[in-house]
């Protein structure tokens, strides 16, 4: 999961915008929702090597280098990737017919050049009409081998349809040496393009469906097929109920989920979709099954996908340009009989059912169910009193191992189900284990905050804004996860309040 330059910015790139995604990544809750990888497509590189052989960064786009890119990347508990070619050029050199910069014969030198930068993720895209099938792997499989040996651990992930016509991908075998691949040609910002299934196209996001759906055996834990980035909210060009039924479908694929478009701005219907937990849960399920279309007609299709605690995800798809009704046996989708508990993930509605599910399905849309035999699907009741949710990480203010002594330092950790993570507002304190949130009375920016006995001081008072901050009386700063780190037991101070997201607070 993370988010590619190519789709919204394709070579109109710059150190500076990259530096403001990583920010937007973590301020807008993409980061909490599970989104890494930060990367940075074609053009980041100068068209020749330095005269050691390696490659170089634009000094005109990236000045401080790429180095200094990944770390800045990473102080945002994020991680950096980066485009590269095998071939003699890259996309836009070989449609610019400019000269190129190959990996080919320089594997060892490019890879550990990457791994110098603190890269995690390198996309190498064949751009080339050239190149059989078994050429294509030897490249790869080579590159993918000098990554391995750097002992760095990197996401490989290849495109050998760049300049290739759809039937491109006849070979089962790049998840011998791919982390995930490229199963058709780049993906347009469109329902359908009408790109032929043989022919050199953009394809739209029903012919991706169609050329992808019979690889569903090679995906598997740790080698995923990919139908390419994610269009959702590029450009504008995809209608909202489009842009639900792209990321269902994704998610049902088990793709990798690369968002595309610009962060930086996005409304918040494209947040709600991209970050919607139940749907990312789908997609993310540790059995990692692509879906199987179980039923065909036309414009209407019914998609099932096995998961890990025995329910079953289930699309009902809308192909065609009238709202229509869909529906599917429980049995058609790989449940036995008996009661089964459902939710719709996108309205969140719930019931039961002993047969068949079925929903009104409007153009170009699709209905996204978890179906759970005799379960309970439905979202669990609230705890009494309130967990308070870090908004850079989705971790919880926490007191740790429960140790109620005064002066317990707070920090973040994985919410669970404890009454240690339960904050309880009341006259104005935020109380967990009987005791209140409280800062040192001379507390200043940078101050950690504390447990304490209830004693009526503003030290113990707080307001929780608008914005999602939580200001303290006396101090008038606000509660802050240090550095805006992300990882569990990262300590809960008072800093100069800025509504940045490590400042930002959900109650759940």
């Amino acid at each position: 999961m993370g988010w590619n330059s190519w789709n919204t910015f394709y070579c109109n790139i710059n150190e500076q915008m990259v530096r403001q995604t990583a920010d937007a990544m973590v301020s807008s809750g993409m980061a909490a929702a599970g989104y890494q990888y930060v990367v940075v497509d074609d053009c980041w590189m100068r068209d020749t090597r330095d005269a050691a052989g390696n490659l170089q960064a634009r000094a005109d786009r990236f000045p401080s280098g790429m180095r200094a890119l990944g770390d800045y990347i990473h102080g945002k508990g994020l991680k950096f990737g980066i485009y590269h070619a095998p071939r003699e050029k890259t996309c836009d050199q070989y449609f610019g017919n400019r000269p190129g910069t190959s990996s080919n014969g320089n594997e060892t030198r490019d890879a550990n050049l990457f791994a110098s930068w603190g890269v995690d993720y390198v996309k190498h895209d064949w751009c080339d009409p050239r190149g059989s099938v078994t050429e294509q792997a030897t490249l790869f499989a080579r590159f993918g081998a000098a990554l391995k040996a750097t002992g760095r651990p990197i996401v490989y992930s290849i495109n050998p349809n760049s300049a290739h016509a759809n039937t491109a991908p006849t070979y089962s075998g790049w998840g011998g040496f791919a982390d995930m691949w490229r199963t058709s040609e780049d993906l347009d910002d469109a329902w359908s393009t009408g790109c032929a299934p043989s022919a050199d196209c953009f394809v739209g996001i029903t012919e991706a469906l169609d050329i992808i759906e019979p690889m569903r055996e090679w995906t598997r834990p740790g080698q995923y097929n990919d139908p390419d980035m994610l269009m959702v909210g590029v450009r504008g060009s995809l209608t909202p109920t489009e842009n639900r039924a792209h990321m269902t479908m994704w998610a049902m694929l088990s793709a990798p989920l690369i968002a595309g478009n610009d962060i930086r701005s996005m409304t918040a219907d494209v947040r709600a979709i991209l970050t919607n937990r139940d749907v990312i849960a789908i997609d993310q399920d540790a059995l990692v099954r692509q879906a199987d279309r179980v039923r065909d007609d036309g414009d209407a299709e019914v998609w099932a996908k096995p998961l890990s605690d025995g329910s079953v995800a289930v699309a009902l798809l809308n192909r065609g340009g009238g709202t229509r009704a869909i529906s599917t046996t429980l049995a058609q989708v790989g449940l036995g009989a008996g009661s089964h508990s459902y939710r719709e993930l996108w309205t969140g509605a719930t019931g039961s059912t002993t047969g068949s599910l079925a929903a009104q399905v409007p153009a170009h849309g699709a209905a996204l169910y978890r179906v759970t035999p005799g379960g309970d699907v439905t979202p669990p009741p609230p705890p009494t009193g309130n967990r308070l949710v870090s908004a850079a990480s989705g971790r919880c203010l926490d007191v740790p191992a429960s140790v109620t002594t005064n002066g317990t330092r707070l920090v973040i950790w994985d919410c669970g189900t404890g009454a240690n993570q339960v904050w309880s507002q009341t006259d104005g304190t935020l109380r967990s284990l009987g005791k209140c949130l409280d800062a040192p009375l001379d507390a200043t920016a940078g101050t950690p905050v504390q447990l304490w006995d209830c004693n009526g001081g503003n030290n113990q008072q707080w307001t929780l804004q608008a914005d999602g901050t939580v200001r303290g009386a006396r101090s008038g700063l606000c509660l802050d996860v240090d550095r805006n780190l992300t990882a569990n037991n990262t300590a809960v101070l008072l800093w100069h309040c800025s509504g940045s997201a490590n400042q930002v607070w959900s109650r759940r």
